[in-house]
This record gives C-alpha cells, sequence and structure tokens, in this order.
C-alpha cells in the first residue's frame, strides 16, 4: 500500500501466484481424466449409436481444450511484471475465463442443433452400451468436480473449468436417464431429449460466468466491495475532509486493487504526519474489506481545484 506524487511512501504490487496457481496440479489430472474418458466415450457413442453420448463426449472434447486454455493462462500470468507490463499478464486467466464461455455457448447450440436434427431423422440408440460408457463419463466428472470444487470460489478461470466438467456430468446424468428409458421402454426419442437437456444445462451457469468475467475486464467494483461502505469508512476516519477520484477494479481473481485521492485537514497532517495518516487509511481498508493493493494520495483541502480534469 502506498502514497504517490510526493505524499508520503509507494509499494509495487506484490508479486506472488495469482488464485488459480494454487490449482494446476488439479487442473492437469482434470485434464488428463477428461481425455481419457473422452476417447472412451466416443467410441461408445459409435458401438451405440447413442447421439447422447457422442454429445457428451464432443463436449468433453471442449472441456479438454478449455482446460487446457485454464493451464496455459496460469502459466502466463505467473509470469513476473516488466517494465512495459507492470502487472504481468495476470489478466491472461480472465481470457481464458471468457474463452470458456465461448467455448461453452458454442457446445450447447451445437448440442441443441444435432438434437433436432435426430428428431428429424431418428436413429437406433443402443440403451445397454450407452449406460456402461454413461457410468464411466460420469465417474470421472465425479473426481474431477472434487478436485476443482474448492479452486471454483476462488478463480474465474477455473470456475469456467469447473463448470466445464459440471456440465459434462449432469450431461452423463441426462445419457443415463435417455438410456434407461431406451433400455426399458424401446422410446428411442429419448436420446434426442437428453442432447436438449444438456444443451439447455449449459446455457444458466455460462452466462453468469460471463457476466463475472466481464465486469474485471470492464474494470468494475471486486465483487463483495461496496465501494459507499469503502468512501464512509475513510471519511470516519479524524481528520479526513473528502474522498474523490475513488476507484476499486479487479486484476484478476484474488488481486483486487484500489486507489483514491485523500483531502486532509492540514492540523491533521500537521500533527500525525503523512506517514501515520497512509497507515491508518491502510489499516481502515485492510482490516474490512478484502482489497490486494492500495493506493492513497494524500491531498491539502483545495488541492482537487487545481489538478488536470483528465489526470485522475
Amino acid at each position: 500500500m502506498g502514497a504517490g506524487n510526493g505524499h508520503g511512501h509507494s509499494h509495487a504490487p506484490p508479486v506472488k501466484g495469482t488464485a488459480a496457481a494454487a490449482y494446476k496440479g488439479r487442473l492437469r489430472i482434470a485434464l488428463t481424466i477428461t481425455l481419457t474418458v473422452m476417447v472412451v466415450e466416443i467410441v461408445g457413442g459409435i458401438v451405440a449409436d447413442s447421439l447422447a453420448l457422442i454429445a457428451d463426449a464432443t463436449h468433453m472434447a471442449t472441456d479438454a481444450l478449455g482446460l487446457g486454455m485454464a493451464l496455459l493462462a496460469i502459466h502466463f500470468a505467473n509470469r513476473p511484471p516488466s517494465e512495459n507490463r507492470t502487472y504481468g499478464l495476470a489478466r491472461a486467466e480472465i481470457l481464458a475465463a471468457l474463452a470458456n464461455c465461448l467455448l461453452l455457448f458454442g457446445v450447447g447450440g451445437y448440442v441443441l442443433y444435432e438434437a433436432v436434427q435426430r428428431f428429424v431423422t431418428p436413429a437406433e440408440t443402443q440403451g445397454g452400451p450407452t449406460i456402461v460408457f454413461g457410468l464411466i463419463g460420469l465417474a470421472a466428472n465425479l473426481v474431477s468436480l472434487t478436485l476443482l470444487m474448492r479452486g471454483q470460489k476462488d478463480s474465474l478461470n477455473v470456475r469456467g473449468a469447473f463448470l466445464e466438467v459440471l456440465a459434462d456430468a449432469l450431461g452423463s446424468v441426462a445419457v443415463l436417464v435417455s438410456a434407461a428409458v431406451i433400455l426399458t421402454t424401446g422410446w428411442q426419442t429419448a436420446d434426442p431429449i437428453a442432447s436438449v437437456v444438456i444443451g439447455l444445462m449449459i446455457v444458466p451457469r455460462t452466462w453468469k460466468l460471463l457476466r463475472e468475467t466481464l465486469n474485471v475486464l470492464l474494470e468494475s467494483a471486486p465483487k463483495g466491495v461496496d465501494m459507499a461502505e469503502v468512501r464512509a469508512h475513510m471519511l470516519a476516519l479524524p481528520g479526513v475532509r473528502d474522498v474523490h477520484d475513488l476507484h476499486a477494479w479487479t486484476i484478476t481473481s484474488g488481486m483486487p486493487v484500489l486507489s483514491a485521492h485523500v483531502v486532509v485537514s492540514s492540523e491533521t497532517l500537521t500533527a500525525i504526519g503523512h506517514e501515520k495518516m497512509l497507515h491508518e487509511l491502510q489499516n481502515c481498508v485492510g482490516d474490512h474489506f478484502d482489497v490486494e493493493h492500495c493506493t492513497f494520495q494524500l491531498e491539502p483541502a483545495g488541492h482537487a481545484e487545481h489538478e488536470p480534469r483528465l489526470c485522475h
């Protein structure tokens, strides 16, 4: 934390791993499982002539791509910052989450399209083999979900990968239900219906992830940080007359930052000094809000009137 323009001290953003970096090993395991089951389900879908199984395998292929992008983004995001990229490539993880959203929407649309085609031109799906391969897929997905469950709460990048696997798990359930219906009743329409269910389950969760990802890219206030409350806490400090140009945004998951111009009475600055005032502000924000890095500029009353309008 620090203050600029000669009104105290300044610190560079701390160099450390991003929130997703702690789950790199788990993402690798999930990727290996996904690739293995994808091959198994493709073989099973061909043998059983099951669109639902092929659709699930196709989605697993995009899962593998999504998991691969997540891992690649973690690699780049954790490279050290440079003179030109002062935050490094931390935003690579957010871009990976955005790419995962696009993948999920694309898969959902493709599955729905193929389901409509199967309604128009029905095919004979073998329920028995479909159940076997569907169970294999579900078991693998549950293992991957367990590996990524914790990380999806900390990182949008990991959450994108988690939602890919979750959609697969739900898809596997739909596959099993449709196969059981075909096996017991012979009603072949259950297969394309299951495909429609898989497609529709993808959309709502993907839309939520997309909104959160765009909020980061548009530099909205970090989730859970009430800017009015932040301002009120700062104004409650003795000697603080005003707070302006207050901004908070997120570089990547687990790396929120905040900056503000703080107008302090001359009497207070004379009595306690700039250093003490900075520590008061740091403690005020740090104790009540989860903000990674704060920058404060201390100003005497009337200073804002002399600042260039665009230099904030």
